[in-house]
Formats: C-alpha cells, structure tokens, sequence
C-alpha cells in the first residue's frame, strides 16, 4: 500500500469516530426537541452534516486509491447512514491499515507469500 492510499484510510478512519458520535448526538437533540424546550438539532445537524459530508469525500478518495470492490465500497458507505456504523467502520479499517503494514513489512523482509 503506498503512502496516499494509507493516508487516505486514515483520514477515512479518523472521520468515522466523530461523525458517529455527531449522528447519535443528533438523535438525543431530536428526541429533546419533541419532549423539551431544549433545541440544539440546528446545530447538531450542521455539525453532522459537514462530518457527514467529509466522510463521503473521504470515503470516495479511499475507494478510489485502495481500489476496493464494489461491495466494500458499498458497505463502508451504508455503515455511514447507520448510527454507530462509524464506529463499526473505524475498526475495519484500522485492521484493513494494519494487515496492510504487515504485509507490506513481509515484503519488505522477502517472506514467502506475502
């Protein structure tokens, strides 16, 4: 894996986090709009949207550089509508990173099959 394509899975990996967290934020802000007097939903919703909106830049780039099949590429994007997909797709790709720098180490040392 070269190094934009790692860079491009780690920008994709350090935006899922946060915008999961903003996604269950703005259901919480939802549900207290229509029991409270509390409305925070037009800013939690700008908040998500613009982390919304970087994982789908993000998420495009690392398709396009990691090459992925149709149906990785569409679970990852799928997984940024579900509330705590985000936290789902961190941890696939730090193991996808991390297999990635193993092999790339094995070759490096000329394993067999690596």
């Amino acid at each position: 894996m070269d190094l934009k394509t790692a860079s491009a899975l780690r920008r994709l990996r350090l935006v899922s986090g946060p915008e999961a967290i903003s996604f269950l934020l703005l259901l919480v802000c939802s549900v207290l709009k229509r029991t409270t007097d509390f409305n925070a939903v037009p800013v939690m919703g700008a908040v998500h949207g613009f982390l919304f909106v970087l994982y789908v830049l993000f998420w495009a780039d690392a398709w396009n550089r990691a090459k992925w099949p149709l149906k990785t590429a569409a679970l990852y994007f799928v997984l940024s509508v579900l509330p705590t997909g985000g936290f789902f797709a961190e941890r696939m790709l730090k193991r996808e990173a991390e297999s990635a720098v193993i092999a790339s180490r094995a070759r490096r040392e000329g394993v067999v099959g690596a």
